[in-house]
Protein backbone atom coordinates (compact mmCIF):
# COMPACT_ATOMS: atom_id res chain seq x y z
CA UNK A 1 0.00 0.00 0.00
CA UNK A 2 1.52 3.24 -1.26
CA UNK A 3 0.84 6.89 0.08
CA UNK A 4 -0.35 9.37 -2.16
CA UNK A 5 2.60 11.77 -2.69
CA UNK A 6 1.60 15.34 -1.49
CA UNK A 7 2.53 18.51 -2.99
CA UNK A 8 5.90 20.46 -2.58
CA UNK A 9 5.07 23.56 -0.13
CA UNK A 10 7.90 25.01 -1.63
CA UNK A 11 6.59 25.03 -5.33
CA UNK A 12 2.99 25.86 -3.93
CA UNK A 13 4.57 28.87 -2.67
CA UNK A 14 6.70 30.07 -5.29
CA UNK A 15 3.75 29.99 -7.64
CA UNK A 16 1.77 32.89 -9.02
CA UNK A 17 -1.14 33.45 -7.30
CA UNK A 18 -4.34 33.41 -9.24
CA UNK A 19 -5.75 36.66 -10.32
CA UNK A 20 -8.92 37.86 -8.09
CA UNK A 21 -12.18 37.25 -9.34
CA UNK A 22 -14.40 40.36 -10.98
CA UNK A 23 -17.23 40.89 -9.28
CA UNK A 24 -20.49 41.13 -11.78
CA UNK A 25 -21.31 44.72 -10.84
CA UNK A 26 -18.12 46.27 -11.89
CA UNK A 27 -18.35 44.01 -15.23
CA UNK A 28 -21.53 45.21 -15.95
CA UNK A 29 -20.71 48.94 -15.24
CA UNK A 30 -17.76 49.00 -17.16
CA UNK A 31 -19.53 47.56 -19.80
CA UNK A 32 -22.52 50.03 -19.79
CA UNK A 33 -20.30 52.87 -19.68
CA UNK A 34 -20.29 53.83 -23.49
CA UNK A 35 -23.62 52.77 -23.82
CA UNK A 36 -24.89 55.14 -21.26
CA UNK A 37 -22.80 58.33 -22.65
CA UNK A 38 -24.45 57.40 -25.96
CA UNK A 39 -27.72 57.38 -24.27
CA UNK A 40 -27.14 60.74 -22.90
CA UNK A 41 -25.95 62.91 -26.25
CA UNK A 42 -28.50 61.13 -28.23
CA UNK A 43 -30.95 63.00 -25.42
CA UNK A 44 -29.34 66.24 -26.02
CA UNK A 45 -29.55 66.11 -29.51
CA UNK A 46 -33.22 65.38 -29.17
CA UNK A 47 -33.49 68.31 -26.60
CA UNK A 48 -32.08 70.28 -28.84
CA UNK A 49 -34.09 69.49 -32.13
CA UNK A 50 -36.90 70.27 -30.12
CA UNK A 51 -36.14 73.56 -28.83
CA UNK A 52 -35.59 74.06 -32.96
CA UNK A 53 -38.77 72.88 -34.03
CA UNK A 54 -40.39 74.86 -31.21
CA UNK A 55 -38.26 77.84 -32.25
CA UNK A 56 -39.83 77.84 -36.00
CA UNK A 57 -43.18 77.44 -34.63
CA UNK A 58 -42.83 80.66 -32.79
CA UNK A 59 -41.03 82.45 -35.62
CA UNK A 60 -43.97 81.16 -37.95
CA UNK A 61 -46.80 82.41 -35.57
CA UNK A 62 -44.76 85.64 -35.27
CA UNK A 63 -44.64 85.85 -39.06
CA UNK A 64 -48.20 85.18 -39.34
CA UNK A 65 -49.18 87.93 -36.64
CA UNK A 66 -46.98 90.41 -39.03
CA UNK A 67 -48.96 89.46 -42.21
CA UNK A 68 -52.32 89.61 -40.59
CA UNK A 69 -51.05 93.30 -39.34
CA UNK A 70 -49.91 94.79 -42.70
CA UNK A 71 -53.14 92.99 -44.67
CA UNK A 72 -55.73 94.08 -42.09
CA UNK A 73 -57.85 96.69 -44.51
CA UNK A 74 -57.75 93.39 -46.96
CA UNK A 75 -58.56 90.77 -44.63
CA UNK A 76 -61.43 92.37 -42.64
CA UNK A 77 -64.28 91.97 -45.52
CA UNK A 78 -62.68 87.93 -45.93
CA UNK A 79 -63.16 87.48 -41.72
CA UNK A 80 -66.21 89.29 -41.66
CA UNK A 81 -67.79 87.12 -44.41
CA UNK A 82 -66.34 83.88 -42.95
CA UNK A 83 -67.60 84.51 -39.21
CA UNK A 84 -71.25 85.40 -40.90
CA UNK A 85 -71.36 81.61 -42.61
CA UNK A 86 -69.73 80.63 -39.48
CA UNK A 87 -73.24 81.90 -37.65
CA UNK A 88 -75.59 80.33 -40.33
CA UNK A 89 -73.70 76.60 -41.27
CA UNK A 90 -75.71 75.29 -38.52
CA UNK A 91 -79.10 76.72 -39.72
CA UNK A 92 -77.81 75.19 -43.21
CA UNK A 93 -77.13 71.78 -41.92
CA UNK A 94 -80.46 71.56 -40.06
CA UNK A 95 -82.51 72.47 -43.39
CA UNK A 96 -80.39 69.85 -45.04
CA UNK A 97 -81.67 67.45 -42.51
CA UNK A 98 -85.02 68.18 -43.22
CA UNK A 99 -84.73 67.18 -46.50
CA UNK A 100 -83.56 70.57 -48.09
CA UNK A 101 -81.36 70.80 -51.06
CA UNK A 102 -77.89 72.79 -49.66
CA UNK A 103 -78.40 75.73 -52.26
CA UNK A 104 -82.06 76.00 -51.47
CA UNK A 105 -80.95 75.99 -47.77
CA UNK A 106 -78.10 78.76 -48.22
CA UNK A 107 -80.16 81.04 -50.15
CA UNK A 108 -82.71 81.06 -47.76
CA UNK A 109 -80.30 81.64 -44.74
CA UNK A 110 -78.32 84.31 -46.65
CA UNK A 111 -81.76 85.83 -47.47
CA UNK A 112 -82.61 86.13 -43.93
CA UNK A 113 -79.62 87.26 -43.02
CA UNK A 114 -79.53 90.07 -45.35
CA UNK A 115 -83.15 91.32 -44.36
CA UNK A 116 -81.68 91.22 -40.90
CA UNK A 117 -79.14 93.46 -41.93
CA UNK A 118 -81.51 95.45 -44.01
CA UNK A 119 -84.04 95.79 -41.51
CA UNK A 120 -81.24 96.93 -38.87
CA UNK A 121 -80.15 99.70 -41.01
CA UNK A 122 -83.41 100.96 -41.97
CA UNK A 123 -85.21 100.53 -38.53
CA UNK A 124 -82.96 100.55 -35.78
CA UNK A 125 -80.54 102.71 -36.61
CA UNK A 126 -82.65 105.90 -37.27
CA UNK A 127 -84.42 104.93 -34.13
CA UNK A 128 -81.30 105.10 -32.12
CA UNK A 129 -80.29 108.21 -33.89
CA UNK A 130 -82.95 109.78 -32.64
CA UNK A 131 -82.97 108.91 -28.87
CA UNK A 132 -79.84 110.16 -29.20
CA UNK A 133 -80.75 113.38 -30.26
CA UNK A 134 -83.49 113.49 -27.66
CA UNK A 135 -81.43 112.90 -25.24
CA UNK A 136 -78.95 115.40 -26.34
CA UNK A 137 -81.78 118.25 -26.39
CA UNK A 138 -83.23 116.66 -22.74
CA UNK A 139 -79.71 117.20 -20.94
CA UNK A 140 -80.24 120.46 -19.78
CA UNK A 141 -83.32 118.69 -17.58
CA UNK A 142 -81.33 115.90 -16.33
CA UNK A 143 -78.59 118.33 -15.34
CA UNK A 144 -81.16 120.72 -13.88
CA UNK A 145 -82.56 117.40 -11.30
CA UNK A 146 -78.89 116.60 -11.02
CA UNK A 147 -78.21 119.96 -8.88
CA UNK A 148 -81.54 120.86 -7.86
CA UNK A 149 -83.27 117.22 -6.78
CA UNK A 150 -80.60 114.48 -6.37
CA UNK A 151 -77.70 116.17 -4.62
CA UNK A 152 -79.85 117.72 -2.32
CA UNK A 153 -81.38 114.52 -1.25
CA UNK A 154 -77.77 113.29 -1.50
CA UNK A 155 -76.77 115.62 1.31
CA UNK A 156 -79.61 115.60 3.33
CA UNK A 157 -79.65 111.73 3.81
CA UNK A 158 -75.49 111.32 3.89
CA UNK A 159 -74.62 114.98 5.42
CA UNK A 160 -72.21 115.23 3.36
CA UNK A 161 -71.41 118.23 1.13
CA UNK A 162 -71.32 117.20 -2.28
CA UNK A 163 -71.99 120.24 -3.92
CA UNK A 164 -68.53 121.62 -3.00
CA UNK A 165 -66.97 119.47 -4.90
CA UNK A 166 -69.36 118.47 -7.76
CA UNK A 167 -70.33 122.37 -9.04
CA UNK A 168 -73.60 121.39 -11.65
CA UNK A 169 -72.02 124.76 -13.68
CA UNK A 170 -68.62 123.22 -13.75
CA UNK A 171 -69.19 119.70 -14.84
CA UNK A 172 -72.07 121.38 -17.43
CA UNK A 173 -69.25 123.34 -18.62
CA UNK A 174 -67.04 120.85 -19.00
CA UNK A 175 -69.35 118.41 -20.70
CA UNK A 176 -70.42 121.23 -23.55
CA UNK A 177 -66.36 121.66 -23.80
CA UNK A 178 -66.20 118.47 -24.45
CA UNK A 179 -69.41 118.00 -26.25
CA UNK A 180 -68.22 120.65 -28.70
CA UNK A 181 -64.78 119.39 -29.56
CA UNK A 182 -66.58 115.75 -30.24
CA UNK A 183 -68.46 116.98 -32.65
CA UNK A 184 -65.61 118.92 -34.04
CA UNK A 185 -64.05 115.78 -34.56
CA UNK A 186 -66.90 114.45 -36.41
CA UNK A 187 -67.30 116.72 -38.47
CA UNK A 188 -63.66 116.74 -39.69
CA UNK A 189 -63.77 112.96 -39.98
CA UNK A 190 -66.99 113.60 -41.96
CA UNK A 191 -65.17 115.75 -44.03
CA UNK A 192 -62.16 113.91 -44.71
CA UNK A 193 -64.35 111.29 -45.71
CA UNK A 194 -66.27 113.24 -48.01
CA UNK A 195 -63.16 114.40 -49.73
CA UNK A 196 -61.51 111.28 -49.68
CA UNK A 197 -63.27 109.24 -52.56
CA UNK A 198 -60.83 106.60 -52.12
CA UNK A 199 -61.92 106.32 -48.44
CA UNK A 200 -65.37 106.04 -49.60
CA UNK A 201 -64.98 103.78 -52.42
CA UNK A 202 -63.20 101.45 -49.88
CA UNK A 203 -65.91 101.72 -47.52
CA UNK A 204 -68.68 101.08 -50.57
CA UNK A 205 -66.69 98.22 -51.69
CA UNK A 206 -66.54 96.41 -48.37
CA UNK A 207 -70.42 96.75 -47.82
CA UNK A 208 -70.68 95.31 -51.52
CA UNK A 209 -68.03 92.60 -50.82
CA UNK A 210 -69.28 91.31 -47.58
CA UNK A 211 -72.70 89.83 -48.84
CA UNK A 212 -71.00 88.47 -51.88
CA UNK A 213 -68.18 86.61 -49.79
CA UNK A 214 -70.64 85.57 -47.16
CA UNK A 215 -73.22 83.72 -49.52
CA UNK A 216 -70.38 81.72 -51.49
CA UNK A 217 -68.59 80.95 -47.87
CA UNK A 218 -72.09 79.39 -46.81
CA UNK A 219 -73.04 77.47 -49.52
CA UNK A 220 -69.00 75.89 -49.76
CA UNK A 221 -68.25 75.66 -45.88
CA UNK A 222 -68.72 71.66 -45.78
CA UNK A 223 -65.51 71.97 -48.73
CA UNK A 224 -63.83 74.18 -46.75
CA UNK A 225 -64.00 71.78 -43.21
CA UNK A 226 -63.24 69.19 -45.41
CA UNK A 227 -60.15 70.39 -47.32
CA UNK A 228 -59.05 71.92 -43.76
CA UNK A 229 -59.31 68.25 -42.28
CA UNK A 230 -57.17 66.93 -45.27
CA UNK A 231 -54.33 68.81 -43.79
CA UNK A 232 -53.83 67.55 -40.48
CA UNK A 233 -51.49 64.78 -40.14
CA UNK A 234 -53.40 61.72 -39.72
CA UNK A 235 -51.33 60.93 -36.05
CA UNK A 236 -53.30 64.22 -35.20
CA UNK A 237 -56.14 64.30 -36.29
CA UNK A 238 -57.84 62.87 -33.23
CA UNK A 239 -56.85 65.54 -31.07
CA UNK A 240 -57.05 68.33 -33.91
CA UNK A 241 -61.02 67.43 -34.03
CA UNK A 242 -61.17 67.46 -30.61
CA UNK A 243 -59.99 70.53 -30.11
CA UNK A 244 -62.12 71.96 -32.87
CA UNK A 245 -65.13 70.40 -31.74
CA UNK A 246 -64.52 71.89 -27.90
CA UNK A 247 -63.33 75.25 -29.52
CA UNK A 248 -66.71 75.21 -31.25
CA UNK A 249 -69.42 74.85 -28.83
CA UNK A 250 -67.08 77.27 -26.72
CA UNK A 251 -67.69 79.95 -29.38
CA UNK A 252 -70.86 78.75 -30.01
CA UNK A 253 -72.26 79.07 -26.78
CA UNK A 254 -71.46 82.76 -26.68
CA UNK A 255 -71.45 84.09 -30.03
CA UNK A 256 -74.28 82.16 -31.18
CA UNK A 257 -76.13 82.11 -27.82
CA UNK A 258 -75.06 85.41 -25.78
CA UNK A 259 -75.81 86.50 -29.62
CA UNK A 260 -79.62 85.70 -29.32
CA UNK A 261 -80.14 86.97 -25.66
CA UNK A 262 -78.36 90.60 -26.22
CA UNK A 263 -81.04 90.54 -29.16
CA UNK A 264 -83.50 89.36 -27.30
CA UNK A 265 -83.04 91.48 -24.17
CA UNK A 266 -82.62 94.65 -26.16
CA UNK A 267 -85.84 94.27 -28.00
CA UNK A 268 -87.89 93.81 -24.35
CA UNK A 269 -86.30 96.04 -22.18
CA UNK A 270 -86.14 98.76 -25.07
CA UNK A 271 -90.48 97.90 -25.71
CA UNK A 272 -91.12 97.86 -22.09
CA UNK A 273 -89.42 100.95 -21.08
CA UNK A 274 -91.34 102.53 -24.46
CA UNK A 275 -94.53 101.32 -23.12
CA UNK A 276 -93.91 102.98 -20.00
CA UNK A 277 -93.43 106.18 -21.31
CA UNK A 278 -89.88 107.44 -20.93
CA UNK A 279 -88.62 109.32 -24.07
CA UNK A 280 -84.76 107.99 -24.36
CA UNK A 281 -86.52 104.09 -22.90
CA UNK A 282 -85.30 102.73 -26.75
CA UNK A 283 -81.62 103.96 -26.14
CA UNK A 284 -81.06 102.61 -22.59
CA UNK A 285 -82.97 99.40 -23.30
CA UNK A 286 -80.41 98.90 -26.56
CA UNK A 287 -77.69 99.73 -24.43
CA UNK A 288 -78.76 97.55 -21.97
CA UNK A 289 -79.06 94.52 -24.32
CA UNK A 290 -75.78 95.30 -25.69
CA UNK A 291 -73.98 94.83 -22.64
CA UNK A 292 -75.72 91.93 -20.84
CA UNK A 293 -73.14 89.84 -21.94
CA UNK A 294 -71.36 91.49 -19.38
CA UNK A 295 -72.68 90.53 -15.53
CA UNK A 296 -74.53 92.81 -13.97
CA UNK A 297 -73.28 95.63 -16.29
CA UNK A 298 -76.24 95.58 -18.67
CA UNK A 299 -79.47 95.19 -16.02
CA UNK A 300 -77.82 97.95 -14.03
CA UNK A 301 -77.63 100.19 -17.12
CA UNK A 302 -81.36 99.91 -17.55
CA UNK A 303 -82.36 99.45 -14.02
CA UNK A 304 -79.92 103.15 -13.24
CA UNK A 305 -81.10 104.93 -16.43
CA UNK A 306 -84.36 103.65 -16.43
CA UNK A 307 -84.63 105.28 -12.98
CA UNK A 308 -83.34 107.72 -13.15
CA UNK A 309 -85.29 108.71 -16.81
CA UNK A 310 -88.42 108.08 -15.33
CA UNK A 311 -87.62 110.58 -11.73
CA UNK A 312 -86.20 113.35 -14.67
CA UNK A 313 -89.15 112.92 -16.82
CA UNK A 314 -92.12 112.35 -14.45
CA UNK A 315 -90.89 112.80 -11.21
CA UNK A 316 -93.55 109.95 -9.67
CA UNK A 317 -94.18 107.04 -8.40
CA UNK A 318 -96.37 105.41 -11.14
CA UNK A 319 -94.07 105.77 -13.90
CA UNK A 320 -90.96 104.36 -11.42
CA UNK A 321 -92.80 101.89 -10.23
CA UNK A 322 -93.45 100.60 -14.45
CA UNK A 323 -89.82 100.54 -14.81
CA UNK A 324 -88.70 98.78 -11.71
CA UNK A 325 -91.68 95.92 -13.12
CA UNK A 326 -89.99 96.38 -16.62
CA UNK A 327 -86.37 95.79 -15.39
CA UNK A 328 -87.56 92.82 -12.77
CA UNK A 329 -89.34 91.09 -15.69
CA UNK A 330 -86.14 91.20 -17.77
CA UNK A 331 -84.00 89.46 -15.31
CA UNK A 332 -86.50 86.68 -14.53
CA UNK A 333 -86.68 86.16 -19.10
CA UNK A 334 -83.17 86.23 -19.05
CA UNK A 335 -82.36 83.99 -15.87
CA UNK A 336 -85.00 81.31 -16.20
CA UNK A 337 -85.59 81.24 -19.69
CA UNK A 338 -82.91 82.67 -22.25
CA UNK A 339 -79.74 81.78 -20.84
CA UNK A 340 -80.55 77.96 -20.12
CA UNK A 341 -82.27 77.74 -23.75
CA UNK A 342 -79.67 79.19 -25.62
CA UNK A 343 -76.70 79.46 -23.96
CA UNK A 344 -76.94 76.40 -21.93
CA UNK A 345 -74.50 75.12 -19.16
CA UNK A 346 -71.53 74.73 -21.30
CA UNK A 347 -68.45 76.17 -20.14
CA UNK A 348 -67.52 79.56 -22.02
CA UNK A 349 -65.82 82.35 -21.99
CA UNK A 350 -65.90 84.36 -19.18
CA UNK A 351 -67.19 88.02 -19.61
CA UNK A 352 -63.41 89.26 -18.33
CA UNK A 353 -61.98 87.04 -21.19
CA UNK A 354 -64.00 88.71 -23.91
CA UNK A 355 -63.31 92.00 -22.83
CA UNK A 356 -59.74 91.61 -22.03
CA UNK A 357 -59.61 89.99 -25.54
CA UNK A 358 -61.62 92.26 -27.69
CA UNK A 359 -59.60 95.15 -26.32
CA UNK A 360 -56.44 93.79 -26.97
CA UNK A 361 -57.30 92.28 -30.57
CA UNK A 362 -58.69 96.11 -31.73
CA UNK A 363 -55.81 98.10 -30.27
CA UNK A 364 -53.40 95.22 -32.42
CA UNK A 365 -55.53 94.58 -35.32
CA UNK A 366 -58.27 97.60 -35.57
CA UNK A 367 -61.77 96.19 -36.69
CA UNK A 368 -60.00 92.50 -37.67
CA UNK A 369 -58.64 92.04 -34.53
CA UNK A 370 -62.12 92.23 -32.92
CA UNK A 371 -63.88 90.40 -35.07
CA UNK A 372 -60.98 87.30 -34.49
CA UNK A 373 -60.63 88.18 -30.44
CA UNK A 374 -63.19 85.80 -29.64
CA UNK A 375 -62.19 83.14 -31.96
CA UNK A 376 -58.82 83.30 -31.02
CA UNK A 377 -59.65 83.59 -27.03
CA UNK A 378 -61.96 80.23 -27.08
CA UNK A 379 -59.21 78.07 -29.09
CA UNK A 380 -56.78 79.55 -26.76
CA UNK A 381 -59.53 78.74 -23.89
CA UNK A 382 -59.84 75.19 -24.89
CA UNK A 383 -55.91 74.87 -25.40
CA UNK A 384 -55.39 76.17 -22.14
CA UNK A 385 -57.90 73.70 -20.81
CA UNK A 386 -55.97 70.47 -21.96
CA UNK A 387 -52.49 71.46 -21.37
CA UNK A 388 -53.70 72.24 -17.66
CA UNK A 389 -55.38 68.76 -18.13
CA UNK A 390 -52.13 67.33 -18.86
CA UNK A 391 -49.99 69.31 -16.27
CA UNK A 392 -52.28 67.41 -13.51
CA UNK A 393 -51.41 64.00 -15.12
CA UNK A 394 -47.60 64.89 -15.56
CA UNK A 395 -45.21 63.09 -13.72
CA UNK A 396 -43.99 66.73 -12.37
CA UNK A 397 -46.77 67.57 -11.08
CA UNK A 398 -47.13 63.81 -9.25
CA UNK A 399 -43.75 64.02 -7.87
CA UNK A 400 -42.83 60.53 -9.51
CA UNK A 401 -43.42 58.84 -6.49
CA UNK A 402 -45.20 55.79 -6.39
CA UNK A 403 -48.23 55.06 -3.68
CA UNK A 404 -47.73 54.76 -0.67
CA UNK A 405 -49.04 51.23 -0.52
CA UNK A 406 -46.83 50.28 -3.56
CA UNK A 407 -43.53 51.22 -1.03
CA UNK A 408 -44.54 49.54 1.80
CA UNK A 409 -45.02 46.52 -0.09
CA UNK A 410 -42.15 46.47 -1.45
CA UNK A 411 -39.13 43.78 -0.59
CA UNK A 412 -36.91 45.29 2.45
CA UNK A 413 -39.13 48.03 3.60
CA UNK A 414 -39.21 48.59 6.98
CA UNK A 415 -43.32 47.54 7.70
CA UNK A 416 -44.93 51.26 9.30
CA UNK A 417 -44.91 51.69 13.01
CA UNK A 418 -47.98 52.09 14.53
Amino acid sequence: MTDTPSADPQKTAGSPAAPPATPPGALSEAMSGPASSGLARRGALEDIARFFRRLQWALLFVAVGALIWVLTPVLTPFATALLLAWLGDPVVARLQARGMSRNSAVVLVFSAMLAFAVAVVLVLIPLVSSQVQTLAESFPRYLQWLSGTAVPWLEGRTGMEVSSWLDPQYVLEQLRRHWESASGFAGDAIGYLTRSGFAVLGWVANLVLIPFLTFFFLRDWHLLVERARALIPPRRAVLVATLARESDEVLGSFLRGQFMVMLSMGLFYAAGLWLVGIDVGVLIGVAGGLLTFIPYVGPTTVLVGGVVAALVQFGDWPHLAGVLAVWGLGQLLESYVLTPKLVGDRVGLSPVTVVFAVMVGGSLFGFLGMLLALPVASVANVLLRHLHRGYLDSDFYRGGAAPAAAVGDSPGAEPPRA
